[in-house]
């Protein structure tokens, strides 16, 4: 059985509802995917393990199931909330993964910069 699920833009608070099965453990809401975590459109199917994740495009994902709403969360954590919502850029949803029973942490992806002489 699904249940919608609200969640919101990390660009500009933007508030999506998705529905999706009740078993599955949200991880995380983030602007850029978890290093090593498989994604999948909203309109592809997420909920059979071979998704880690969902990709949402704000405001342009398209999908049964999914709703924008036209609210927009006033979090603490939202970017840019004096952006116009919705703001059309990326975001992901990544569920709880485990490998051998237990939960893995996502690895911070490493930066590199080059400093010029």
């Amino acid at each position: 059985m699904s249940y919608p699920v609200s969640y919101y833009c990390p660009h500009c608070g933007a508030v999506v509802e998705l529905a999706r099965d009740g078993y599955l453990s949200d991880k995380s809401v983030t602007p850029y995917p978890l290093v090593g975590w498989a994604y999948a459109d909203p309109d592809e199917s997420f909920e059979d393990g071979a998704a880690d994740g969902v990709h949402l495009v704000c405001g342009e994902s398209e999908a049964d199931g999914l709703r924008w709403t036209g609210d927009v969360s006033e979090a603490d954590d939202v970017d840019e909330p004096h952006l116009d919502s919705p703001c059309g850029r990326e975001f992901y949803l990544s569920f709880v993964r485990y490998e051998n029973g237990r939960e893995v942490e996502p690895v911070p992806e490493t930066e590199y910069v080059d400093i010029g002489l």
